[in-house]
């Protein structure tokens, strides 16, 4: 099943930025592999270089990837009641408390890509079976509607996002 590419009105204009970045393709197959190029990329990173911040008040790269994970979560979770059909609105989240709160710096960095890894596999399983009627139902999240299969493009474009910033900020020799 093919998900479409949301338009404008399917969601809150700040995720045009990380809509833009998912190429044209079946959103299903770009999340699924994403994770493991994402993977290859920390592959070879050390502990000490994980916990680099590459300015003061930034969080470390271990932060960075406890965060894909979280706010991954918190995005599928959404998507799922939405394409239930569940019309509750749901509350927003603030991902610097998130990060401020979970000791991603204590953990190896090489756990962390494999939380990340196991929350993609689910959210993976979530997406490719979606119908077409469930991909496009919408819920209202931080006070704002979203429909399921933008935040589909939404996860897939939050993962590039940040994957751009791990290669310029925190990998660039």
């Amino acid at each position: 099943m093919l998900i479409d590419r949301p338009d404008s009105s399917e969601h809150a204009p700040y995720f045009e930025k990380y809509i833009a970045l998912v190429p044209d393709g079946d959103i299903v197959e770009i999340v699924a592999s994403q994770i493991e190029d994402t993977a290859r990329l920390l592959s070879g990173v050390g502990e000490a270089k994980a916990l680099y911040r590459y300015a003061p008040g930034k969080w470390s790269l271990k932060e960075v990837v406890g965060h894909l994970a979280d706010t991954e979560r918190v995005l599928s979770y959404r998507a799922l009641r939405f394409s239930r059909n569940d019309q509750t609105p749901l509350a927003g989240f603030d991902e610097n408390v998130f990060v401020a709160h979970a000791s991603f710096d204590a953990r190896p960095l090489a756990d962390l890509v494999e939380e990340f890894r196991r929350v993609r596999q689910a959210t993976v399983a979530l997406f490719c079976r979606m119908t077409p009627e469930m991909a496009a139902r919408r819920g209202v999240a931080n006070q704002n509607e979203v429909t399921v299969r933008a935040l589909a493009y939404i996860i897939a474009g939050h993962e590039r996002h940040h994957v751009a910033i791990i290669k310029d900020r925190y990998l660039r020799s």
